[in-house]
């Protein structure tokens, strides 16, 4: 049998993080995952991506993950630019605008999650079970009974779901959902072009939906992640190299020039989901299995990573009972209303930016002209970009 203050179900960058900086704080922790450990790979560039904002990085930085991450592979990057393919919409900034050493970082999912993990191993109160699945779960009042699929139990004091999307867990405690279908598919690849990427990260505005394109630490390669309606994925995933390569170029208007794909194509559909209940006793959501958001502004990363870092806050400052309920509420109602306030602008910025409606054109053009020559409303966009 296994004690542990806090068992954590889901070994990716949201769960791991927060299993660190419990752990780093003297709390027990356990954390179960059904996949692999990650072997790190530094051959090719792996296909799924966050940009990192500033606060991410300062709590990567505070759990002493960030050197690791930075010796492996990211890229800094200091400007955006953002366009309305349909309108002479535009909207640009950089770090020095913001008196800032740069915007943020463009980080592979698995070095994020490698870095996490060889910092864990290395903390005596973390216990970290891979390859591992559990059976049951069952709560009483003060703590939650996880049986694992090879009969060893373990007893909680606190159980967070970090199981994805799909949360089992959620499911299980019925926590109520509410979901849309965004009624797109992500098209991710790495692609190298023919101009330097100069540090910047580009998002056009297509009437089917946006295309990113975020730098890697090569200076001619790009994540590219492109939201398009199901239809036009497929065609896109259909197309050999050659015209999706001419697809790709055409779709940025040709500012970074020549586009060669150098990798794989995968897509997956996108949906927004919002838990309406966080907390069900001493089982709580978090990340993915709260909250999913539209990639358009690179928020989903972040967003997780804020309920970690806020987590780890009430956690360690509970100086009477551990994971109260107070505590819990707390956690919830904060977090709820960022999640609120982020799914509800994203929504908003995808049905201004979707079609060719006339009026939604003039609209866009006039609204990111106005921000592009209005200082102060420009900083305010871009250090919500950022993160600050």
């Amino acid at each position: 049998m296994k004690q542990a203050q806090v068992c954590i179900v889901g070994g990716g960058c949201v769960g791991l993080t927060l299993a660190l900086g419990l752990a780093k704080a003297d709390i027990s922790v356990v954390v179960l995952d059904d996949a692999p450990t990650q072997a790190l790979s530094t051959d090719e560039y792996g296909l799924r991506v966050s940009a990192l904002s500033i606060a991410s990085q300062t709590l990567l930085e505070q759990l002493n993950v960030w050197p690791e991450i930075i010796a492996q592979r990211a890229c800094a990057y200091t400007h955006m630019d953002v366009r309305d393919a349909d309108s002479f919409g535009k909207i640009a900034f950089n770090n020095e605008q913001l008196e800032l050493e740069h915007l943020g970082h463009i980080v592979e999912n698995d070095i994020i999650r490698y870095a996490l993990i060889k910092e864990l191993e290395q903390q005596s109160s973390a216990t970290l079970m891979f390859d591992t699945q559990y059976q049951q779960i069952h709560q009483s009042e003060s703590d939650v009974f996880i049986t694992l699929k090879s009969g060893e139990p373990i007893i909680a004091k606190l159980l967070v779901a970090a199981d994805g999307a799909n949360s089992a867990i959620r499911k299980q405690f019925n926590m109520a959902l509410s979901f849309k279908d965004y009624d797109h598919h992500a098209l991710v690849a790495t692609v190298k072009t023919k101009e330097q990427h100069a540090n910047t990260a580009r998002q056009v505005f297509l009437p089917t939906g946006p295309l990113a394109f975020l730098p890697l630490s090569d200076e001619h390669t790009h994540s590219i992640v492109w939201s398009t309606s199901p239809n036009h994925c497929d065609e896109l995933l259909a197309m050999d190299d050659t015209a999706f390569n001419k697809a790709v170029m055409a779709a940025i208007d040709g500012q970074c020039g020549l586009c060669e794909v150098q990798s794989k194509r995968t897509a997956f559909p996108l949906k927004m989901r919002y838990a309406q209940q966080w907390v069900s006793g001493k089982v709580v959501l978090i990340g993915d299995a709260a909250h999913t958001i539209h990639p358009l502004a690179g928020l989903g990363m972040n967003l997780g990573l804020k309920d970690a870092a806020y987590l780890i806050e009430l956690l360690t400052s509970d100086s009477k009972e551990f994971a109260s309920t107070r505590t819990l509420r707390d956690y919830e109602r904060t977090r709820k209303l960022d999640a609120q306030k982020h799914i509800a602008m994203m929504q908003g910025l995808k049905e201004l930016f979707e079609g060719a409606n006339p009026v939604k054109k003039l609209i866009r053009g006039v609204g990111l002209s106005l921000v592009d020559n209005l200082g102060p409303i420009k900083h305010l966009f871009a250090k919500e970009a950022i993160g600050k």
